[in-house]
């Protein structure tokens, strides 16, 4: 009979801990979760200190029951939850479930915790047990508790105002106001116009030509900024002859990578492996927690919730030792490097890393899956890379002179040590230039032109968000923590207020309204301040140094007065069907407009007699400059909003910023809206006028 208990999260880590340990132990999983707040009801006595009621998931008494089995045969009960505020939450509630509390049981109840689940690890944390650590339990109390006022505070307006089914938490409402803001920065958007001036130039006595860009005149940098100004520089230097001004040789550094935190690896994951953040965290927690790789089952790489870059010394000293043997000593960073990089060194987390960097990915490749072992090699590179010296490069820059009037420059740069870069390069690697100088170049060499090309360009708008970017961006505003931010891009995406169109993230109409309403009554839920602020004082709950209900009772007040508010405000709206001149063909009676997942569309006012419904196409009172049809609001399959002709499939015109009714002063054309200004569509004219001014002309 087991006389040790060991209660962990998921029954994969069962598998590999019990292996681990002893016939003494029994380890059993909780499956996540027992506990929480009701979901038909607020669940929290705001007129009692905000004490939350909390009751056993739905589903999962019979769990209980068992688990409730084991704790009576074990004399020792070990929690051993993941080690962060989440897990430490899970163990107070498995300790309330299961009456642990001190007072309540004869049993020895201790709480453990492991950062990678190897036999040592696991081994260690049995023989250094401690108890649950109120602090982050109530870090993550304040954090379930908010979240909660703020979505049955503000949900059921969002049902009243746009459709059921909606809802609105803390950080999913941030995120989703950044993807929202960042649209209405591209739709404003207006390009500038700017050329280049490319040359080859030939060195006497060289094979190979040298890629030279414009710089300016001998006074500085010139920007070209139209085809009259390129083509006056570029018809005085096809005249020109040239000669070296100017030869700088130098060395630049190359700093190896940190190690993977959580939101560094989904972006590397999605730039190099093309893995959602959703995928890269499910298959990091397979990695986690434990796969057969022959020898027995083990966990591959440590905890994968961290915003830590710390390596433990054992690992540090694993890693040199690795890299010594495979490498040689001359590609170990020095200590120095290492010191520079250690910005949490109290924290009590690591970084992302390998268990046991032995294990390369080419040695385990047979027992992992394809995504498996492309994520176990993506870590265990760049951990690698980390404790490796940085790379260096010979760098030489070149000033061409061409007359007496303007200048090139030829850049040009070769590896002199790869140090990191023989086992790393991150996606985003800057390329290497394709010049290749001789050692004979110099300020005597004789040049001459070889070819000489001009280019128009635009300046581009600012990229859509991909959940590669906004995780980036979450992380630099301080909003969400690790755990957070796959959750808050699968629910924004999950009810439709963004859909995902080639990694790009791109706001739908029901996303649209829902910001509006969150910006318009709840600004102080959408800002970006209020959200990072709150996450601070999360972490100085964690320290000791902030009760839990001082947050929520400074924060209640104003949301249930912006709500009281928002409640008049919509109550005075009175939602009806928009009644359309549409005529139901099945039943003769005036279609009106509903909201569905996706947005408007016609149905008939029947139901259920007649369901007849059609596809809504809001006119904006703008006629097609195709076919002199009107142009309609219409819809993408994913729900993105775009402006078509009513006349498709005959007509193809079709416009992603919305057109205006005033046609161009200088062409007549289509113009259409950006920001605050009216731009032309005809790549020929391309003017640009004040929008709000031509609308005062018309009042």
């Amino acid at each position: 009979m087991a006389k040790k208990l060991v209660i962990v999260e998921s029954p994969a880590k069962v598998k590999t801990i019990k292996k681990f340990l002893g016939s003494n132990y029994s380890v059993v999983a909780s499956m996540g979760h027992v506990r929480d707040l009701p979901k038909s009801q607020m669940g929290i006595d705001v007129e009692h200190e905000f004490e939350p009621r909390y009751i056993t998931i739905r589903g999962k008494g019979p769990l209980l029951a068992s688990l409730r089995k084991e704790v009576k045969k074990a004399d020792t009960v070990y929690l051993a939850t993941d080690p962060d505020r989440e897990g430490e939450a899970i163990s107070w509630h498995l300790q309330k479930a299961l009456k642990l509390e001190p007072g309540e049981t004869d049993k020895k109840v201790e709480r453990i915790t492991f950062n990678e689940i190897t036999k040592t690890a696991v081994k260690n944390s049995i023989k250094h047990p401690r108890e649950l650590d109120m602090n982050l339990v109530d870090a993550q109390q304040a954090r379930r508790v908010l979240d909660r006022l703020v979505g049955y505070g503000i949900s059921p307006l969002l049902w009243a105002k746009v459709k059921r089914g909606l809802s609105a938490g803390r950080v999913q409402s941030v995120a989703l106001k950044i993807i929202c803001d960042r649209e209405n920065e591209i739709n404003a958007f207006i390009p500038d116009e700017y050329w280049t001036i490319d040359a080859q130039i030939a060195v006497k006595g060289e094979k190979k030509t040298l890629a030279a860009k414009f710089y300016g005149d001998l006074n500085g940098k010139i920007a070209i900024a139209d085809q009259k100004q390129a083509d006056e520089i570029g018809n005085y230097c096809r005249k020109a002859k040239y000669k070296v001004a100017d030869i700088r040789k130098g060395e630049r550094v190359r700093k190896a990578p940190l190690p993977f935190t959580t939101s560094t690896l989904q972006q590397e994951a999605s730039s190099v492996l093309n893995f959602s953040t959703q995928k890269t965290m499910r298959i990091a927690q397979q990695l986690y927690e434990g796969i057969d790789v022959g020898s027995g089952t083990v966990g591959l790489i440590s905890y994968l919730r961290t915003d830590s870059t710390r390596v433990s010394e054992e690992a540090e000293a694993m890693a040199a030792s690795y890299i010594e043997k495979n490498y040689g000593s001359e590609y170990l960073a020095s200590h120095e490097e290492k010191k520079k990089d250690s910005k949490k060194i109290q924290d009590a987390h690591e970084a992302i890393r390998p268990t046991d960097i032995e294990r390369a990915p080419s040695i385990i490749k047979e027992y992992l899956s394809r995504d498996q072992f492309r994520l176990y090699q993506l870590i265990w590179k760049r951990f690698t890379a980390s404790q490796m010296a940085p790379a260096r490069y010979n760098t030489t820059n070149v000033k061409v002179q061409a007359g007496d009037k303007y200048l090139f420059t030829v850049s040009a740069s070769s590896v002199a040590f790869a140090g990191f870069m023989n086992v790393y390069t991150a996606g985003d690697e800057e390329k290497a230039t394709g010049n290749v100088l001789s050692a004979e170049l110099s300020t005597e060499s004789e040049l001459s032109l070889g070819d000489l090309e001009e280019k128009q360009h635009f300046t581009q708008p600012p990229a859509h968000y991909t959940e590669a970017s906004l995780v980036k961006a979450l992380e630099e505003l301080g909003i969400g923590r690790p755990s957070t931010y796959a959750p808050t891009i699968t629910t924004i995406l999950a009810r439709r207020y963004v859909t995902k169109e080639q990694k790009n993230l791109y706001v739908t109409e029901i996303g649209l309204a829902v910001n509006k309403i969150l910006t318009e009554a709840f600004p102080s839920i959408v800002d970006v301040n209020f959200t990072a602020t709150f996450e601070a004082l999360l972490d100085g709950v964690e320290t000791g140094n902030v009760k839990w209900k001082t947050i929520i009772e400074n924060f209640y007040p104003d949301l249930e007065e912006a709500v009281q508010k928002a409640e008049k405000e919509i109550a005075e709206i009175k939602i009806e069907d928009e009644v359309t001149d549409v005529i139901c063909e099945e039943c003769g009676k005036n279609m009106v407009i509903k909201y569905g997942p996706h947005g408007k569309f016609l149905a008939c006012p029947g139901f259920p007699d007649c369901r007849n419904t059609k596809p809504y196409f809001e006119k904006i009172g703008v006629k097609c400059p195709k076919c002199g049809n009107d142009i309609v609001m219409k819809m993408t399959r994913k729900g993105r909003r775009y402006y078509g002709c009513l006349g498709f499939p005959d007509c193809d015109f079709m416009s992603w910023p919305k057109p205006s009714p005033h046609k161009c002063p200088k062409c007549g054309g289509l113009m259409v809206e950006k920001g605050n200004k009216l731009a032309c569509i005809n790549e020929e004219c391309k003017a640009v006028i004040d929008r709000k001014s031509v609308e005062e002309s018309d009042e």
